[in-house]
């Protein structure tokens, strides 16, 4: 599989491009706080971002039903570019740009990361035999939140020695490569299904979901997922580090750091023992969904600073071994044309109530408590695990059954 080079280039562009987007996302809301001195645009930031991948989820596979998914890949990740270098020279020239151009042009970008999510898990059963799978998407995961924890501490250390106008340039430059080298992967056409209308395009996502029984549920799980994760947000966390643990500010970076070591490990497991989980894919999912459960029970009623990061660590790995088995049983339940529909139409309904929620569990931890939002979480998470145990023989590899 490693020496797919097909993989090979998918993980080392992607990786570039998620490079980038933590740069690019420390420097703008480090440049905004420092113009604004308001929290309410730096909290825009993020949702400015979220809110424009929702929308392109929603509208993408207009775009995936007529180019070739390898270029539609590649030239988001130039548009990326693109955007990422008009932006660095209108700060840069210290040009009184309105805000509203700035943010049109982060929407620019979030809409481009909406397209490109979906294709890059779309490609990887095109690139990898169906019986490396669990370890393809285990790799794939495991280098992206190696990434993830690693250049967050980065990010900030290059914004204190270069700058956040020169923390731009490096950006320019990962996107660069990273265009670079997607542009060299194997063409794949998505499908050549043709709809009578535009809107008949956008729907035909939802349509595959609604009308595959084990798609259907992985929705609800997703749905309710997008809900229970958003108390691991770093806002919420810091809020519960502060009034439940009673604790240095420090250990809000250790237990986002536990939680990423979590996700990291989690990954690496189902890579070690991919034909164990790929033997028994149900019970691995059952598993991970009860361990998310317990692990975020008790981090509601913990008052420890040294247990937040065992448990933090333990939700981190649980959800890793249970998302893992939950990718490759939905790139095993539909024909690789129709799989980027049905990515687009996760990654809308997952981003949409992701950013409403995120809003939600914020007000509930403030008007009532920290507390609440975290058992309402558990609450959440024992749902998500009775309806994997109730519809257990629907959650099976190769599942394609259609109602």
């Amino acid at each position: 599989m490693f020496r797919n080079k097909n993989f090979a280039l998918l993980v080392s562009g992607q990786s570039l491009a998620n490079m980038g987007d933590i740069l690019y996302i420390t420097s703008i809301i480090s440049m905004i706080y420092q113009w604004t001195g308001s929290s309410f645009y730096t909290a825009f930031v993020p949702f400015t971002i979220t809110s424009a991948m929702f929308l392109s989820s929603l509208l993408s596979p207009l775009a995936m039903n007529r180019w070739n998914l390898k270029w539609l890949l590649t030239f988001s990740q130039v548009g990326k570019t693109i955007i990422i270098i008009l932006l660095t020279l209108l700060v840069t020239e210290m040009v009184a740009v309105p805000f509203i151009i700035v943010f049109l042009l982060i929407a620019g970008i979030g809409l481009l990361d909406g397209c490109a999510n979906p294709i890059s898990q779309t490609l990887i059963p095109y690139y990898v035999n169906s019986e490396q799978l669990v370890k393809a998407n285990g790799f794939f995961d495991t280098i992206t939140q190696i990434i993830q924890a690693g250049m967050w501490f980065i990010s900030s250390l290059l914004l204190i020695r270069i700058g956040s106008n020169n923390l731009l340039w490096v950006v320019i430059g990962l996107f660069f490569l990273s265009s670079c080298l997607l542009s060299f992967l194997n063409s794949v056409q998505s499908s050549n299904t043709k709809q009578p209308s535009p809107f008949a395009e956008m729907k035909e996502g939802w349509h595959i979901l609604y009308r595959t029984p084990i798609l259907r549920k992985m929705a609800y799980i997703e749905g309710l997922d997008s809900i229970a994760t958003t108390v691991w947000i770093a806002a919420i966390l810091y809020v519960f580090v502060s009034e439940r643990l009673q604790a240095d500010h420090q250990w809000w970076g250790w237990i986002n750091g536990a939680f990423f070591l979590g996700l990291i490990l989690g990954s690496l497991y189902c890579m070690k023992y991919a034909k164990v989980v790929e033997n028994k894919i149900r019970k691995v999912f059952i598993l991970g969904a009860i361990g998310a459960f317990f692990s975020t029970f008790l981090f509601a009623f913990n008052t420890l600073p040294v247990l937040a990061l065992i448990l933090a660590f333990s939700f981190g790995a649980s959800m890793q071994i249970k998302g893992i088995p939950q990718h490759t049983m939905i790139q095993t339940s539909v024909s690789l044309t129709q799989l980027s529909k049905v990515y687009a139409a996760l990654g809308a309904l997952g981003t949409g109530i992701f950013a409403l929620s995120s809003l939600l569990m914020g007000w509930l931890a403030e008007t009532f408590n920290v507390q609440l939002v975290f058992l309402l979480s558990a609450a959440l998470m024992a749902v998500i695990s009775i309806l994997i145990k109730v519809n257990q023989q629907v959650f099976v590899k190769g599942n394609v059954k259609q109602t």
